[in-house]
């Protein structure tokens, strides 16, 4: 059995064209982030992978930002191996925060979209 997904909170539907409106802008972004992390983009719906990825980070960033959470191990240790995702073959923090910059943005983009469609 797979784990759920971030997408499995949003209506499909709306979820699906709100990628597809982000893509026309953002696709270069999703490419380079794909890149970044040594992720195919010959795949199958390879941007759903990583926008789910976006909203999994786009959580992290939250997690780690708001002191009155006090985040469980399992979410800590999914948040560093994203961290590690990014940052695998990195020879500076300047390109694993664009990176993270990138993850973030898509995700809060995408959320954007979503929430007009509603």
């Amino acid at each position: 059995m797979q784990g759920s997904s971030p997408l499995d909170n949003y209506d499909i539907t709306i979820a699906r064209k709100s990628l597809q409106m982000l893509l026309i802008d953002r696709s270069n972004e999703f490419r380079e982030l794909a890149h970044g992390m040594g992720y195919p983009t010959s795949t199958k719906d390879w941007e759903t992978i990583i926008l789910n990825f976006c909203l999994d980070f786009n959580d992290c960033f939250k997690m780690w930002a708001d002191t009155k959470i006090s985040p469980e191990h399992n979410q800590v240790h999914k948040c560093m191996t994203q961290m590690r995702q990014i940052a695998m073959g990195k020879s500076s923090m300047v390109e694993v925060t664009k990176l993270q910059n990138l993850a973030y943005t898509l995700a809060e983009e995408f959320k954007s979209i979503y929430n007009r469609l509603k």
